[in-house]
């Protein structure tokens, strides 16, 4: 035995002068490898203060349990952007006519080409006006031909659309000659759902718990979604889109609280990023489906379909053990718990499944109003709210500046779809390295970046320019083209990291309905961006892109960082609160001025040291190599 604890002693000694001499090399207190240390023992530290992350990591930290529940955000992930972005594809752009079926009275026999030149005026170029014609008249057809007719009236029959290839809502409700406003009016009505759906969804969500709200919002999905083939009337659609709208807006706060509240560390991370790929996936998906079916009501007939499946998240989808611990349900809680827990072949110590116990406050009374009593929640709210009306405003200002470009739009969806999945991917990168604060604040200076380019590239057309070299307009507009995709890449990073840090600044306890103040903001940026760009010059809209992204940047370095730090569910605590020690620790390394290199350098190296001695305990080590 003496032998074998001085072989295990010679082993340690080996391993931990190895260590110590690379972190020599490395020249520096501050390295990396003691940077990921100290990354590991804050998470480690994190757990342990946080109770519900012990009972998780009981559970199994990321089993099987937590990755099916990651695999059923994907479809509606997808269904929701494949409803959001069919507007798009719904209102193909069409050439109309009036409809002068009345000639065909007196000459049954004329072809559509004869029947468009009696009757139809032309434009001093040549080409037919598309919202007039030639008054009837009581005269046969040769007197028609002979004389001519003169007097013209705006359409009186309705429009034909001879070039046609598809059935869009432009020819069903004859969206032209004055009616092309609708068209916005669509889009804005859309984006109106969010300003009602975002507050009713959060309040739901907080007040009977993530499972109802998801199901609630999926059935919206299927009903609006399915229901809108079946309209017969623009009004009847608008409302439908109404209702849809909600229903993403609603599926995407309950869904993000509740993958936030079982979910710990970077699997959390990674879980809403990769919702949001699949989001993308959704928008290209819907690019695919539409340019290959005739009629705008078979695609929503397919998205029905489509939808239908996700009627099975009644019997599949689990409730947040989170919620259910704070509105007093513990029983409930620890059942989810346990079913978690069998699910990923688990035993929950009992110890640790007594600590789940009532709030030591009632907190089922909590409001809206709380927002506004707590500093430290308001400023969250006002700080993300801020950011998200920008993001929104500056999303929506550049796709329409791209559409303004005559840009097709399966390139509009797909090329930036595929951007957007690798700007989301590359967020685990940045979350893992410089956390949630800095990843926004990179973000949105890419964004600003991106923006100022766009404003020195833009034509004015109210005789406003800017000073710069001249170049083609070819070579402008492909330069166009390219900062606005690379703007839509950097916006889609920053919805991720926007998603996943407002989600862990915010208690349990309302949580979903501060997510639902910031779609709130979100929805007003879009309504804005819709509204703004079609009256004022192009160079406007940009500028105030810019403005606002600059103020966004600069708020966003007054919130805490959120990253290995435990999630708080009631309003007495605060994130501020949960850096308190990360901030004393800080305070203690700058406090000694007087300290020198060496003394830091050494202290690094214990820290190195420590930990890897206690690895190595104990050491594996075979028994018949000590006997040799």
């Amino acid at each position: 035995m003496a032998g074998e604890e001085n072989f295990k002693e010679e082993l340690r000694s080996q391993d931990t002068s190895r260590n110590l001499n690379q972190h020599e090399a490395a020249g520096h207190p501050h390295s990396w490898s003691l940077e990921m240390l100290l990354h590991r023992l804050r998470a480690d530290h994190t757990k342990q203060d946080d109770k519900f992350a012990n009972l998780l990591d009981a559970v199994g930290e990321f089993g099987t349990f937590q990755q099916r529940l990651v695999a059923l955000t994907f479809i509606p992930s997808i269904m929701s952007a494949f409803f959001m972005f069919a507007d798009y594809f719904v209102f193909t752009a069409q050439k109309p006519y009036c409809n002068t079926s009345w000639i065909l009275a007196v000459g049954p026999n004329l072809s559509e080409a004869e029947q468009l030149n009696l009757t139809i005026p032309r434009a001093p170029n040549g080409s037919f006006l598309m919202c007039l014609m030639y008054l009837p008249v009581p005269w046969n057809l040769d007197s028609i031909i002979h004389f001519g007719l003169n007097d013209t009236d705006k359409c009186r029959d309705g429009w034909i659309y001879p070039d046609a290839k598809k059935r869009s809502l432009i020819n069903e409700f004859d969206l032209v000659c004055g009616a092309e406003t609708k068209k916005d009016t669509a889009h804005i009505m859309f984006m109106a759902g969010p300003l009602i759906g975002s507050l009713i969804f959060g309040l739901i969500t907080d007040k009977i718990g993530r499972y109802p709200a998801i199901l609630l919002s999926l059935l919206g999905l299927i009903i609006f979604g399915f229901g809108t083939a079946f309209v017969n009337s623009f009004h009847l659609y608008l409302l439908f889109r109404f209702g849809i709208s909600q229903s993403v807006v609603g599926y995407a706060i309950s869904s993000i609280s509740l993958a936030t509240e079982w979910l710990v560390g970077e699997h959390r991370a990674h879980a809403i990023i990769l919702e949001h790929c699949f989001f993308a996936v959704g928008a290209m998906l819907l690019t695919g489906i539409a340019y290959s079916l005739p009629h705008w009501r078979l695609l929503f007939l397919v998205g029905g379909v489509l939808a239908v499946p996700l009627i099975s998240y009644i019997w599949i989808l689990p409730e947040s053990p989170r919620w259910l611990m704070m509105k007093g349900k513990v029983k409930e809680a620890k059942q989810m718990l346990c079913y978690a827990a069998s699910v990923n072949k688990k035993t929950i110590p009992s110890n640790l499944l007594d600590e789940v116990q009532l709030p030591r406050k009632k907190v089922t009374q909590a409001s809206v109003l709380d927002f506004c009593k707590n500093r430290q929640l308001c400023k969250v709210i006002l700080v993300m709210s801020c950011v998200w009306f920008t993001v929104s405003y500056t999303y929506f200002t550049l796709s329409l500046r791209m559409r303004e470009l005559g840009v097709s739009v399966r390139f509009r969806h797909v090329v930036p779809s595929i951007m957007e999945v690798s700007a989301r991917l590359c967020c685990i990168f940045l979350l893992q390295q410089i956390g949630r604060k800095w990843s926004l604040a990179v973000t949105l200076l890419q964004t600003i970046i991106w923006c100022l380019l766009l404003l020195f590239l833009s034509e004015g057309e109210d005789g406003f320019r800017l000073r710069r070299p001249r170049c083609p307009a070819t070579e402008r507009k492909s330069m166009t083209i390219l900062m606005l995709t690379l703007g839509e890449f950097s916006l889609a990073a920053t919805v991720t990291v926007f998603f996943l840090y407002t989600a862990e600044l915010l208690p349990t306890v309302l949580r979903a309905t501060g997510l639902g103040l910031v779609f709130l903001a979100s929805a007003a940026g879009a309504i804005l961006s819709l509204t703004i760009i079609n009256q004022t010059p192009s160079l406007l809209p940009i500028f105030l892109c810019c403005v606002l992204a600059i103020m966004a940047f600069s708020l966003s370095f007054l919130l805490p960082e959120t990253r290995d730090q435990p999630l708080f569910h009631s309003l007495e605590h605060s994130p501020q609160m949960r850096n308190k020690v990360k901030d004393m620790t800080t305070e203690d390394t700058s406090s000694d001025d007087m300290s020198s290199d060496d003394m830091s350098e050494e202290a690094a190296k214990n820290v190195v040291l420590n930990a890897q001695i206690l690895r190595l305990d104990p050491y594996p080590v075979s028994k018949p190599a000590l006997e040799q």
